[in-house]
């Protein structure tokens, strides 16, 4: 019968209690504390594996992040060349960190474990050899105690044992003496992954600091930088803005086109003249008195003196005698170009229309270009539109350049001079 066979029926033998089992506790517990050891050594090195999958994925994430911020930082932005010097110490700095923990610890553990599956099998075999050494005690013995002893049997079954014991004996004394010192072992393991994860993660996070406070620098700086564009792009603006308002003010501080006389000013002018030419005559011409007909002097209603004291008498009291000037009829007021009696009548119809026009009233003005409202207190003009010019509440509001009116036909409609705004001068022409 092979050995194997033999070795079943030992088994199963011991099982239905018809053969003796030898039992080792102690040998037992060490194999229990050799599970133990072995199951807690897999897991470590299983979970350091996976730390070690972090800090690759850790290292591509900050690579990534890094190389996205190389890419767009500007040539022009203050530390360039720091900033690409900084991402390459990064990376570098990832590649050591990654490689020093695989070599200091998860070598280490795979070091340590790598025996785990040899001693394994020793066990398994010791176990074995433990059985063929009971199976052939128990056919020792069985061949001793039967009724017909067959000598040759009984010498081959007591080689048998013999050759099953040395085996087991150097199988179980070899393990009694490693796992005790395996088991010991764990610690010295455990100490030397630890320390080694802990020096490596101390050195890479101070050289990573480092690196992190170089950076910080860099964007401090580059902000101070972008801070002192911001201002001087500021100030060149408001100064730009201060020249655009001077151009402005000194625009519509010019003065305005000088106008043609309308038809009723080329009247007055001449009235004027006549007056200038009637003083500038000899006193004895003036003191002649008026050489009218009869028809004209009835007409006119002038009166007429016939001598010196009679002038002088009219003179002191703020006449003065006029000469006779032929009405203009072609004039667009109609009006007698007779001295200054022209100008007294024209003042008084004046006077009397100051009801129909609104309060705080100037002149008229009338739009030569469009301007489009921007403000609430802003009057919108079209070319062409007539306004009233009125006088500001408060002279100290009234701006360079700008007026305050209502248009003409608002304030004919409704009498209201709510819809007043101010509008610039150098839009309108005097009328």
């Amino acid at each position: 019968m092979s050995v194997a066979c033999w070795a079943a029926l030992g088994q199963v033998l011991q099982k239905l209690g018809k053969a003796d089992e030898t039992r080792d506790t102690a040998f037992e517990e060490l194999v229990a504390s050799f599970n133990k050891q072995m199951t807690e050594g897999t897991k470590l090195q299983r979970d350091l594996k996976a730390y070690l999958a972090a800090v690759k994925a850790m290292h591509d994430a900050s690579r990534r992040l890094q190389d996205c911020l190389a890419d767009m930082y500007e040539p022009d932005w203050f530390g360039k060349e720091e900033m690409d010097a900084l991402v390459e110490d990064t990376d570098t700095l990832w590649l050591d960190y990654h490689q020093n923990l695989t070599d200091k610890a998860l070598l280490c553990m795979d070091t340590y474990l790598a025996q785990f599956p040899e001693i394994k099998s020793r066990i398994a075999k010791r176990e074995r050899k433990l059985v063929d050494f009971d199976s052939a005690r128990h056919h020792f013995s069985s061949l001793q105690k039967g009724k017909k002893k067959d000598e040759a049997k009984i010498a081959k079954a007591e080689e048998d044992l013999g050759r099953a014991q040395k085996i087991f004996e150097e199988l179980n004394v070899e393990l009694q003496d490693e796992l005790p010192t395996l088991w010991d072992s764990r610690v010295g393991v455990y100490v030397g992954t630890f320390q080694s994860l802990a020096g490596h993660q101390e050195k890479f996070h101070k050289e990573m600091s480092k690196l992190s406070q170089n950076l910080n620098d860099i964007m401090t700086k580059l902000e101070e930088q972008r801070q002192l564009k911001k201002d001087a792009t500021a100030a060149t603006k408001k100064v730009d803005d201060a020249k655009s308002e001077e151009a402005n003010h000194s625009e519509s501080t010019s003065p305005a086109p000088k106008q043609e006389p309308t038809g009723t000013e080329q009247a007055s002018q001449r009235d004027d003249d006549e007056d200038d030419d009637d003083d500038d005559r000899p006193r004895d011409e003036v003191q002649s008195g008026w050489d009218y007909s009869d028809s004209i002097s009835q007409s006119c209603a002038q009166p007429g003196w016939e001598g010196p004291e009679a002038a002088e008498g009219q003179e002191e009291r703020g006449y003065a005698a006029q000469p006779y000037s032929e009405p203009d009829w072609d004039d667009d007021d109609g009006r007698v170009g007779q001295g200054d009696w022209g100008q007294e009548e024209e003042s008084s119809v004046t006077n009397g229309s100051d009801a129909d026009l609104p309060p705080g009233f100037l002149y008229k003005v009338k739009a030569v270009h469009e301007y489009t409202a921007t403000d609430n207190d802003e009057l919108e003009l079209k070319v062409g539109d007539a306004v009233l010019v009125l006088a500001f509440d408060n002279p100290d509001e009234q701006d360079d350049g700008w007026l305050l009116g209502v248009k003409e036909s608002h304030w004919s409609q409704k009498k209201d001079i709510s819809a007043k705004g101010v509008f610039p001068e150098n839009f309108t022409q005097k009328v």
